[in-house]
């Protein structure tokens, strides 16, 4: 297993994250699955024999249920693994049960602390946009969790890149803990993230997480043209995580990824795992699984490295168009671009 830091912090963590979105099963989220305490026992395990020193959770999964799993899981073997948990969503029916108030994140630690099971969160990040608390209030409560000791390291998770910024550079001016990472969504079915989110991080030192790197399933192999798997899959129900807007493309993607797969003797899923692990700035994969041989197939993603000529026919096949306004950047600015810039741009520029 391979670790890598997290941002310009000192933290290393595995290139591989346990995500356990799939635990508990209750309300919405059993679309998503519904690992028990046995289950997941065997998922950790198996997780910490391959290395992996991070598990990534959320108050919100499950109505708490996956917090719980989690804390009992790793009791009496805290020391051996990273947590990381998150905090905005609503977790009650009050006016002050969502956000990124004070009032909602002090409240949203101490009660993951309960859930957990623990007296610290290693990552506490924060789940989406709040747009109607100000910067300084969301910012200076994290600072009051850091310096309580019930806080190692602050992260976010679902900004846009003009928010991300705005954060950053609060944090500066106002001498308050930054962020050392952001969780995104990336993946080959929908590489946005590499407008503005991917250059950031670049730009600015932030370790990146990415949930769903296989699309919520799209790029397991399973999802090809004429064919549906019978299954098993949240794809086929009212889970719409991620949306689907060019399906040819999705399916001309996954062929790739079949072939490379077939050719090296791996799944399609670590092949498409193995192509987000070498793109800029990203730390660790989020894997989520229903099952262990699952699970057990994405981890070996870690020891696959792809060649060149596989990373270009991933490209060709998945590559956002340049939006507005990068193609003009691409065709103007070429003599002046930094690296950040060049993440997205290098490939349309030349030599």
């Amino acid at each position: 297993m391979e670790y890598r830091a997290l941002g310009r912090s000192g933290l290393r963590v595995s290139v591989l994250t346990m995500g356990t979105m799939t635990f508990g099963g209750k309300g919405d989220f059993a679309d998503v699955g519904s690992t028990d305490v046995a289950e997941a026992r065997r998922q950790v395990d198996l997780c910490l024999d391959a290395g992996v020193n991070l598990i990534d959770t959320a108050d919100v999964y499950s109505s708490g249920l996956s917090e719980e799993i989690v804390g009992e899981v790793l009791r009496g073997r805290r020391d051996d693994i990273l947590v990381a948990t998150k905090v905005r969503m609503s977790m009650g029916p009050g006016p002050n049960d969502a956000g990124l108030s004070r009032h909602h994140i002090v409240a949203g630690c101490e009660a993951s602390l309960r859930r957990l099971q623990m007296d610290h969160i290693d990552l506490y990040q924060v789940h989406e946009w709040d747009g109607q608390t100000p910067l300084e209030e969301t910012l200076a409560a994290l600072d009051s969790l850091v310096r309580a000791g019930k806080v190692r390291y602050v992260g976010a998770s679902n900004y846009a890149g003009w928010q991300l910024m705005k954060a950053l550079g609060t944090a500066d001016r106002c001498g308050l803990p930054g962020f050392i990472s952001q969780q995104i969504y990336y993946s080959l079915q929908s590489r946005d993230a590499e407008y503005e989110l991917i250059p950031a991080a670049v730009d600015q030192g932030l370790g990146v997480l990415v949930w769903s790197p296989l699309a919520g399933g799209l790029l397991s192999g399973r999802y090809r043209r004429g064919v549906r798997p019978s299954g098993g899959s949240r794809q086929l129900t009212e889970w719409n995580e991620p949306p689907v807007y060019d399906q040819e493309r999705l399916y001309d993607t996954v062929e790739v990824l079949v072939s490379i797969g077939a050719d090296r003797g791996v799944s399609p899923a670590q092949v498409a795992l193995a192509y987000l692990l070498g793109r800029p700035a990203v730390t660790s994969l989020v894997i989520g699984a229903r099952t262990g041989e699952q699970l057990a197939d994405n981890l070996a993603a870690a020891d696959l490295k792809l060649s060149d000529e596989e990373r270009a026919r991933l490209d060709e096949a998945s590559a956002p168009p340049l939006l507005y306004p990068y193609w003009h950047q691409a065709k103007t600015a070429r003599d002046r671009l930094s690296p950040a810039d060049l993440t997205l741009l290098g490939p349309h520029i030349g030599d």
